[in-house]
């Protein structure tokens, strides 16, 4: 990529033609990027998911849905599904993707506190910042989902506070 293409404060309209690039860039962004239907079932998602949630390093998450995709503890405490536990009506992210689907609401930096299950069952809490925005793309209704594990961050703030 020419440095003057980057230099002259253009979106990234100019990549379009470049899938590759832009699929290189997704999977090396930090935060996770989640790509949502109507079932809040994932699309696609990008590599960081893997790194920061998923319990199991190899499985298959694509399709399953949110809280299943990311260790929800909830969802593994109780044995049901995603969108069926009893925390599922209060859970902020499935909320925030809901609010963002239906009401075309954009959700930018909300922050949470989320029990997951680690690779050895064990409960953590992570503190979490999302954003989500609807999006249509050849009129299918999506919700994409960023997500930040700012646990440490939070962690460090409270530290110095105290």
């Amino acid at each position: 990529m020419k440095s003057d293409i980057a230099s002259t404060n253009e979106t990234f309209e100019f990549l379009s033609k470049s899938s590759d690039f832009l699929n290189v860039v997704l999977n090396n962004i930090n935060s996770c990027v989640l790509l949502l239907n109507d079932k809040m079932e994932l699309q696609a998602f990008n590599n960081s998911i893997k790194t920061i949630f998923s319990r199991n390093k190899n499985e298959d998450l694509q399709f399953r849905r949110c809280g299943e995709a990311i260790g929800c503890a909830y969802h593994i405490e109780e044995a049901k599904d995603c969108g069926d536990t009893s925390h599922c009506c209060n859970c902020e992210l499935r909320v925030a993707a809901l609010q963002s689907y239906v009401n075309d609401e954009v959700i930018y930096h909300d922050r949470i506190i989320k029990p997951f299950l680690t690779f050895d069952n064990k409960r953590v809490d992570k503190q979490l910042q999302f954003s989500t925005r609807l999006f249509i793309f050849r009129d299918e209704k999506y919700i994409i989902m960023l997500i930040d594990d700012i646990t440490h961050f939070v962690n460090l703030e409270n530290k110095i506070a105290s």
